[in-house]
C-alpha cells in the first residue's frame, strides 16, 4: 500500500500549494517500486491536479510527474500513475487547485 494510506482507503488532497504538497508515498531506499495511483474528483467542477516527485529538497520544475492536469467534475477514479518505477527514498506528493475536492488511492509493487 501507499505509505500515506496503509489501509487502502481514499485520502483527500487537502492543499493548494506546492510548498505544502500532501505526501502520497515515500519510495524504498534501495528496492524499486512500481507505483499505481488513481485520483477521483468529488466536486461539481473541474479541478487541477499537480503531482511531483523529489528527494525532499527544493522543488525543481523537472520534479513534476503531472502538472496542471484538469480532472472533470464528479469523475470516477482516473489512472494517474500506471506502474512507473521509482527508488532512492523519493517522495511522491500532490496538490490541487481546490482544497478537499480530490481523493487518491493506490498501491505499490516492490520489485526486488
Amino acid at each position: 500500500m501507499l505509505t500515506s494510506s496503509p489501509s487502502g482507503r481514499p485520502v483527500l488532497i487537502s492543499v493548494i500549494s506546492q510548498a505544502t504538497a500532501v505526501t502520497i508515498h515515500t519510495t524504498h531506499a534501495t528496492a524499486k517500486e512500481e507505483v499505481y495511483l488513481w485520483v477521483t474528483n468529488t466536486s461539481a467542477a473541474a479541478v487541477t491536479l499537480n503531482l511531483l516527485i523529489n528527494d525532499g529538497s527544493i522543488v525543481d520544475p523537472d520534479d513534476y510527474i503531472v502538472k496542471t492536469l484538469s480532472l472533470p467534475a464528479n469523475s470516477p477514479p482516473l489512472p494517474i500513475l500506471t506502474g512507473q518505477t521509482f527508488t532512492s527514498s523519493m517522495v511522491i506528493a500532490a496538490f490541487a487547485s481546490v482544497n478537499n475536492a480530490l481523493t487518491y488511492q493506490g498501491f505499490i509493487n516492490r520489485v526486488i
